[in-house]
């Protein structure tokens, strides 16, 4: 017999005995097991002989009085340290559910976070969208406006709303205006029939049709061209429009005055909504990012 594996086994349990019983109970469960395991009873099995002396040396442990209380106090110690290794498992399991837990939950809120970035990013690309087509729709009601507040100012006369345009290239410059720049400058004033341009022998001339006279009024008053190479307008049509025009500030008549301040206040004011839509969209960009 193994002693150092006796208290790896509960002998209780193997008498069916429980750990309070008395001697008498003890020697009657001895009797009990050794008639089931005797040799005798068990011819065909080639251990019972060898089963039934251990369990004849098992019962005088318990059958002893000082040997039961030691193996009772390292049977109780076992038992306390099998029941401490399960509570520490079952910490350890919970522990490890929380952590997987606290993960799952990390994640999950991370992946939220980053729907509501997509979300918000998105509401973004709608408002620079919606504001891009805003700022289209007030320009071109501006250019209404404008086209009708010239109509009520400015008498109806001719049809034809050609505009003849020269200029003195810049000698650093290959060229001061290309058709492509034309349209660009002249656009604004309202909707274009026609540019064509030339440039030789140190002069630039060009001529610009407006689909409206209103367009072509407002830009014969207000359009200079480039700093560096300023432009110079007169009407094509030489039914009374054939003057060159004067610069805005030699102008003497009131009503073209009052005009032109009435323009430049309604462009300011149209202006300063589109840039404070503009600039509603890229704070909402800058807290994004």
């Amino acid at each position: 017999m193994d002693v150092n594996k006796i208290g790896d086994r509960d002998l209780y349990e193997l008498f069916g005995l429980s750990h309070t019983c008395t001697t008498a109970e003890i020697k009657k469960a001895y009797r009990k097991k050794a008639l089931e395991c005797h040799p005798d009873k068990n011819p065909d099995n080639p251990k019972a002989g060898e089963l039934f002396k251990e369990l004849t040396d098992l019962i005088a442990i318990l059958l002893d009085e000082s040997a039961r209380a030691a193996y009772d106090k390292i049977l109780n110690a076992r038992k306390a340290a099998k029941l401490r290794h399960k509570e520490y498992d079952d910490r350890r399991k919970k522990f490890k559910e929380d952590l997987e837990y606290r993960e799952a939950q990390y994640f999950s809120n991370k992946e939220s976070a980053k729907t509501d970035e997509e979300k918000l990013k998105k509401e973004i690309e709608r408002l620079q969208t919606e504001g891009a087509k805003l700022l289209e729709d007030e320009l071109k009601l501006l250019q209404e406006e404008v086209a009708r507040s010239m109509n009520e100012r400015i008498p109806e006369s001719g049809s034809d709303y050609k505009i003849k345009i020269e200029w003195v290239p810049n000698d650093k410059e290959e060229s001061c205006y290309t058709k492509e720049a034309l349209e660009r400058i002249f656009y604004k004033y309202g909707d274009l029939v026609a540019v064509v341009c030339s440039e030789n022998k140190g002069k630039g001339r060009g001529i610009v049709e407006f689909k409206e006279k209103s367009a072509a009024e407002l830009a014969m008053k207000l359009e200079m061209g480039f700093v560096k190479c300023p432009l110079k307008l007169k009407w094509m049509n030489e039914d009374g429009k054939s003057q060159k025009r004067k610069p805005a500030a030699a102008v003497g008549g009131s009503d073209t005055l009052i005009t032109e301040r009435d323009y430049e206040s309604l462009v300011l004011r149209k202006m300063r909504q589109a840039e404070e839509r503009k600039r509603l969209i890229e704070e909402m960009q800058g807290e994004d990012d």
